[in-house]
C-alpha cells in the first residue's frame, strides 16, 4: 500500500492573526485527516487475519453495548 501525502496547512490570515485559534485549527485538521491514528496503526505490521478478528470483536462489542442501552431505556 502506498503512503499518501497529506499536507495540512493553516495560515494566520485564516484565523485573523490569533495564534491560539491557529493551533486549534491545525489540531482539528490533523484529527480530520487521521494523521496520528494512521501513524499509530502503521507502527507495527498486523497480519490481515488479526485485523479481521479485532474488527469482528469490536463490532460485536458495539452491538452488545447498543442492546444493553436499549434494555435500559425500555425499563
Amino acid at each position: 500500500m502506498a503512503n499518501k501525502v497529506i499536507n495540512v496547512e493553516v495560515s494566520l490570515d485564516e484565523v485573523r492573526g490569533d495564534q491560539n485559534k491557529l493551533i486549534r485549527k491545525f489540531i482539528k485538521k490533523c484529527k480530520k485527516e487521521r494523521i496520528l491514528e494512521d501513524y499509530l496503526e502503521r507502527r507495527f505490521y498486523i497480519k490481515p487475519s488479526v485485523k479481521r478478528r479485532k474488527e469482528k470483536l469490536r463490532k460485536l462489542r458495539n452491538i452488545r453495548k447498543i442492546e444493553e442501552e436499549k434494555k435500559l431505556k425500555i425499563r
